[in-house]
């Protein structure tokens, strides 16, 4: 069958990102016997005009279209994707079998297909059962044992297996040296599945909660094309926490050092598993900044929000980021059950003692069906069971509910380190895309010491 592969991702903030769960899926349709062409709509100007010309080019048999996210869960300026996905949508309709999928869509996969009126939909990882699925199309049967398919009109569906062996991307499919020269950076995953249980988490919806690491040869096999195919300079590991098994993630350093390979990258990492050997390892292999998954800086938040680390283990991580001279940033959350403005300023203080590069504050967080938080917002009526959420619901404590844009603004503004994207402090979509017009390598934040503080009144102040 002839596919095309259509990547509805048009975010470009902080920075636009490789479509890698279409990359995933390249090499098994391949080895199925499928012809595979591809479309990126994160740099087009005219997305339907570009869907038509490759409808135009030659009609595919079957179209699947990756919904990575569904909005920026970003309060309060949030925005929606949707709408633009469903423009794509419409195009394929009445032309060619539409099969939806990708992370954003597997978040609430029968609202998504109803929505947007697709025919399938894959929930979960596709590489597995995709090929499986065209098959049944090719034969016209009905694909409803497939774990992880949903059918239009149908209301029920098996639930997803997880992929056993993790390939590897095909990336020529999509333009690898624009993401690298626009993002400053490629993504790269080692492993998938989360063992935590942070409430509001969705990457053990998605992947599962039992860890699949990739070969380490494989791994720096694709670094190894990166840098010589595709003039990578700088790399970004997107699994949900790099240093978790640790071994797994000294092995890997390990192995980057013998590697010979001349990079730099950075990585998400819990504060909660990090030595000094870990720390020394990543830096010889050229890690230059750490983000840390910290979501507060307040013990009973940190309790409240699942953490599976303290306050003191934040301080010993960002203690050995500093003696080591890398930079880092650490990811807080406000608003979560229990918050209070006393848990705030918790949060500011510990924040003031470690000396972060970088803080990247969220006010509100998204409420996603399938996770712990979702419950709470039912239990303390924030939404009912019926309550529609596929455009953007956020949790706000009852405690700080009106008060918290204000505090975190008022506090925010009076330190150079932090960046609340939500409010627009510190930072905005206007100076990040001046900054990409730069070759910065890696994350922006990473400029926050060489950057004075904007000049731009925080969104809280210029809707007043």
């Amino acid at each position: 069958m002839d596919i095309l592969l259509i990547s509805a991702n048009r975010e470009k903030s902080p920075y636009p990102v490789f479509p890698l769960g279409l990359a995933f899926l390249a090499g098994p349709l391949e080895a199925a016997g499928h012809g595979i062409r591809a479309i990126d709509l994160c740099f087009e100007d005219d997305p339907e005009a570009t869907v038509a010309e490759a409808f135009s080019a030659s009609l595919p048999d079957a179209v699947v279209i990756s919904i990575r996210n569904i909005d920026n869960v970003t309060f309060p300026g949030s925005r929606s994707y949707l709408a633009g996905v469903r423009k794509v949508v419409d195009l394929c309709r009445g032309r060619t079998v539409i099969i939806l999928g990708g992370s954003g869509y597997s978040l609430m996969p029968r609202e998504i297909l109803e929505s947007l009126d697709g025919d399938y939909g894959i929930v979960g990882e596709g590489e597995d059962v995709l090929p499986r699925l065209l098959e049944c199309l090719a034969r016209n049967e009905n694909p409803l044992h497939l774990p992880g398919v949903l059918v239009k009109g149908e209301v029920s569906f098996l639930p997803p297996h997880p992929v056993e062996t993790i390939g590897k991307p095909e990336r020529n499919l999509f333009p690898v040296e624009r993401y690298n020269r626009e993002g400053g950076m490629a993504n790269l995953q080692t492993k998938r599945g989360c063992p935590f249980s942070c409430t509001y988490c969705t990457y053990p919806i998605l992947e599962g909660s039992r860890v699949r690491l990739r070969n380490i040869d494989e791994i720096l096999h694709e670094i190894r094309e990166l840098v010589e195919n595709f003039g990578t300079e700088y790399i970004y590991f997107v699994d949900d926490i790099f240093n978790y098994p640790m071994d797994f993630a000294e092995s890997l350093c390990r192995a980057i050092i013998g590697s010979g390979l001349k990079l730099n990258w950075s990585a998400f990492i819990n504060p909660g598993f990090i030595s000094p050997e870990l720390v020394r390892l990543m830096v010889e292999a050229g890690c230059d900044a750490m983000e840390f998954g910290t979501d507060s800086g307040s013990p009973t938040m940190l309790r409240s929000l699942g953490k599976s680390f303290g306050p003191d283990d934040i301080r010993s991580a960002s203690a050995l980021c500093r003696d080591a001279g890398v930079d880092f940033a650490h990811y807080i959350l406000f608003g979560g059950p229990g918050e209070t403005e006393y848990t705030v300023l918790e949060s500011f203080d510990l924040m003031d003692e470690v000396e972060p590069t970088a803080v990247i504050g969220m006010t509100g967080i998204r409420i996603f069906p399938g996770t712990g938080l979702y419950l709470k917002a039912i239990e303390d009526g924030i939404i009912g069971p019926g309550t529609p959420l596929l455009e953007p619901v956020f949790y706000l404590s009852p405690h700080v509910k009106d008060s918290l844009c204000d505090l975190v603004t008022n506090e925010a503004m009076e330190r150079r380190n932090w960046v609340v994207p939500g409010l627009e402090i510190n930072m905005s979509d206007a100076m990040l895309a001046a900054l990409r017009s730069f070759p910065v390598k890696g994350p922006l934040w990473k400029l926050m010491k060489r950057l004075g503080r904007t000049r731009q009144r925080p969104l809280s102040a210029r809707s007043e």
